[in-house]
Formats: structure tokens, C-alpha cells, sequence
């Protein structure tokens, strides 16, 4: 019981921070978009055209990101400084290679990306100015997300938290400068929401860099990290590109439903954008908590202790069950009240909101089930299976089948909105059968391959 209420306690202690973390990642966003606002509509359809864009990419960097955690947790654990640090080069490299394709994408193709995306040719000139700043993110983000990874590996997810509460009011301050002026500055508008950005993540990566130095439990040796180190990335890299392969999956399945969603009538559209930030908020608590599990079951893989391996999956997933029933419980009084939140609306759009309130109340505990079980498998090495899951039943059937819900049958929002549901709970059993199968192999020599040593 000791053991349980320990391993509790160290995972809470790190998904906490987790989850703030992606609630403000989500929100300095929102920091450019209050403050570009007051500049127009033209404005904000121009810098939400080409953060549409750069979010892609960072997303796919994100993404590998997450996939070097595990890698680097189960370097953490296996006490090796030299493994540690060939890791994080690995991931660094990786991710900044993927970076730089991205920004060289971004330079020679920015022009046809714009027109593709907008047919306003008076938007141009600020989706321009926008991107040509914005792009320098990808760089700063392909070493900060990587030395984020290896924070949360080590279980020191606040200095993460610490770095967006230290850059968040700076980029607030300087974005406002800069867009708005001061003094005989006039301020350059949509470019200086872009700029005020990149300020604060340079910021950001310099307190990461210098913070990391100054950890006493992993000495980062780049001469140690030279040896044997491409086949480590070329090792690393075959684990974590289904993840990025998988978020590409997901992220466009996204943009699918949201199409699909918009042939909806105008009301029951509005309810589903009423209700989504703050469904897709709730989640990153469900998803902080299965994070963390993974950091400590691969943490357990790189140190071969293996002797607890399924207790401590089975009190994972317990716990996750915990804590969706607690969200879906939050999502039952948010469903009392959304028609505060948003008042003055028609009185079909609320009927929309009630209608599909079960269908998200029921979503969080679906959601958690599968989405520690992917953790699971992915802390395991087994990323391939995780994306073959995702791609089967989001692209093969829910995609489909929502299609021809909204296009065919002209189905109303609940059943539309079931069909979301219904692709979580068909991921239910190939995730179990899957993490029992590997649980079940996996030995110390299965661990010995995924340490990259």
C-alpha cells in the first residue's frame, strides 16, 4: 500500500505542472490574439492564417518532443550520464533537423501557402509580415521542447511551469510594445505580435539551457554524447516518428470533423465551438496524469526494475479512471452553466448545447481509458502500434462515417457528435489487448533493446 501511495503521490507531483503547462501553452496564443484584436477583424484573420500554419509544425515537433521523453526517462533511470546525454543530443538534433526543414519549407513555399489559404489578397501583406517573423518559433521551440522533455524525464516538471510563467507576462509586455508603440514609436502591428513572441521564447530557451546546467542529477557531457551517436538517433528517431506520424493522423482527423461540423445547421456549429476549448482544456489533466505514468514506467524500464511493472500500470490506469470521473463530473457542471458563459444566443443553439452535453460528459471517461493505454504502449517502445490504433479508427471508420452522417443522412448534432464517442470507445479493446500482450513479453531484455546504449 506504501508502495502505491508513493507512486501516486511522485506522478501527481509531476502532472500537475504538466497539465498547466498545456493550458499555457494554449494560452499565449491567446495573449496575441487579445492583444491584436482592437487592430480589426482583417488583422486577426491574418495572424490566425499563418499561426495555423507555423501551430502544424510546432505540433509535429511537439510531438517528437513527447516521444524523446520516454527516451530520455528511461536514460534517467538507468543512472548513465552518458547515455542521458547521447539521448537529449539525439532528440536535439532530431527535432531541430525537423525544424529547420520546416523554416526552409516556410521561406521558399510562403507564398503559395498564403494564396492556398486565403483568397483575401488584402490579408496578405500582414500574413506575410506574421509568418516571415513567426517561423524563427520552430528553431527556438526544436531546443526548448527537447530540454522540456528531459525536465519532465527527470521529474522536474515545475522548471517547465516556472519558464511559461516567466515568459508569458514578457511576451504580454513586449507584444503590446511593439504592436501598439509608445511614445513616437507607432508600433508595426501584426508583425510585433509575432516578434513580442519569438522574444519570449528565446527568453524561454535561455532559462531552460541555463537551469539544465545546473542539475546536479544529470551531468550533460557533449563529448559523451559524440560516442556511438548516430546510431542512437538513427534508434531514436525510429521510436518517436510513429508519434509525429500519429499526431499528423489526429491533427488532421481534427481539421476533417471541423469541415464536417461547419455542413451542420449554423446553431448546432456554434454549440460545438461553444463547448470545445473548454472540453479540450479539462482533457490535458486526464492527459498530464497518463504523461507522468509513462515517465515513471519508462524511468522504471531504463533502471530494470521490472519486479512492479504491471502493479504499477494497473494503478496507472486505475487512477486514470479516478481522475476522468472527476473531469466528466466537471464537464456535468460546466453543461449546467454554458448557457451563462455564452449568453444572448438563439434558443435552438442551447437546445444544440443540452443535447450533446451527455455525449462530452460520457467522452472523459472513454478518453482517459484509451489514453493511458497508449501511454502505456508507447512507454514500452511501441509507437507503431499506438498510430496503427489511431489511423484504423479515426480514418477508416469514424472519418467515414461521420461523412456520410452529415452528407448523406443529414443526421442531427447528437448523432454526429456521438460518432466522436463512438471512434474513442472502438479504441478500447486493441489498446488493452495490445498493452497486456506487451506487458506480458516484456522482460529484461526487451528493456535492454530500448535503452539505445
Amino acid at each position: 500500500m506504501s508502495n502505491h501511495r508513493s507512486y501516486i503521490k511522485k506522478n501527481i507531483k509531476m502532472a500537475w505542472p504538466i497539465a498547466i503547462n498545456a493550458l499555457l501553452m494554449q494560452g499565449m496564443l491567446m495573449i496575441d490574439t487579445l492583444l491584436i484584436s482592437p487592430l480589426g477583424e482583417g488583422s486577426l484573420a491574418a495572424m490566425g492564417i499563418a499561426s495555423a500554419i507555423v501551430s502544424l509544425m510546432l505540433g509535429v515537433q511537439n510531438a517528437l518532443a513527447n516521444g524523446s521523453q520516454n527516451v530520455l526517462s528511461r536514460a534517467v533511470g538507468s543512472g548513465k550520464n552518458q547515455l542521458v546525454s547521447k539521448s537529449y543530443l539525439s532528440g536535439i538534433i532530431i527535432n531541430l533537423s525537423v525544424a529547420v526543414f520546416f523554416f526552409a519549407l516556410i521561406s521558399l513555399f510562403k507564398w503559395p501557402l498564403i494564396k492556398l489559404l486565403s483568397h483575401e489578397s488584402s490579408l496578405y501583406s500582414d500574413i506575410d509580415a506574421y509568418l516571415s517573423i513567426i517561423k524563427y518559433a520552430l528553431l527556438l521551440t526544436g531546443i526548448s521542447q527537447v530540454s522540456i522533455a528531459l525536465y519532465n524525464a527527470m521529474g522536474k516538471t515545475k522548471l517547465p511551469l516556472l519558464s511559461y510563467l516567466l515568459t508569458m507576462p514578457i511576451n504580454a509586455v513586449v507584444s503590446y510594445y511593439l504592436i501598439n508603440g509608445l511614445g513616437s514609436f507607432a508600433g508595426i502591428g501584426v508583425a510585433g505580435a509575432a516578434l513580442g513572441s519569438i522574444f519570449a521564447l528565446g527568453i524561454r530557451m535561455v532559462f531552460l539551457l541555463v537551469c539544465l546546467k545546473y542539475q546536479r542529477n544529470s551531468l550533460l557531457s557533449l563529448a559523451l554524447a559524440k560516442q556511438g551517436i548516430r546510431r542512437n538517433i538513427a534508434l531514436h528517431f525510429k521510436e518517436i516518428s510513429p508519434i509525429a506520424a500519429n499526431m499528423m493522423v489526429l491533427a488532421m482527423g481534427l481539421a476533417a470533423y471541423r469541415f464536417l461540423y461547419t455542413q451542420l445547421p449554423t446553431e448546432a456549429y456554434a454549440a460545438v465551438v461553444m463547448v470545445t476549448p473548454w472540453l479540450s482544456s479539462l482533457a490535458q489533466f486526464v492527459v498530464a496524469w497518463a504523461v507522468s505514468s509513462a515517465i515513471t514506467i519508462s524511468q522504471a524500464i531504463g533502471s530494470n526494475n521490472l519486479e512492479t511493472l504491471d502493479a504499477d500500470v494497473n494503478l496507472s490506469i486505475k487512477v486514470t479512471i479516478a481522475v476522468s470521473a472527476i473531469i466528466a463530473l466537471v464537464s456535468f457542471v460546466l453543461s449546467l452553466f454554458i448557457d451563462d458563459i455564452y449568453p444572448g444566443h438563439s434558443d435552438t443553439t442551447y437546445q444544440a448545447l443540452a443535447t450533446i452535453a451527455p455525449l462530452y460528459i460520457l467522452m472523459p471517461l472513454i478518453q482517459g481509458y484509451t489514453t493511458v493505454h497508449g501511454q502505456v504502449l508507447r512507454a514500452l517502445g511501441k509507437t507503431t502500434a499506438v498510430f496503427n490504433i489511431n489511423f484504423v479508427t479515426r480514418w477508416v471508420i469514424a472519418i467515414p462515417l461521420c461523412a456520410f452522417a452529415v452528407l448523406v443522412l443529414d443526421a442531427s448534432i447528437f448523432w454526429v457528435y456521438a460518432i466522436t464517442v463512438f471512434e474513442q470507445a472502438l479504441k478500447i479493446v486493441p489498446m488493452r489487448h495490445q498493452a497486456k500482450k506487451f506487458l506480458r513479453e516484456f522482460d529484461s531484455n526487451k528493456a535492454k533493446e530500448l535503452m539505445y546504449d
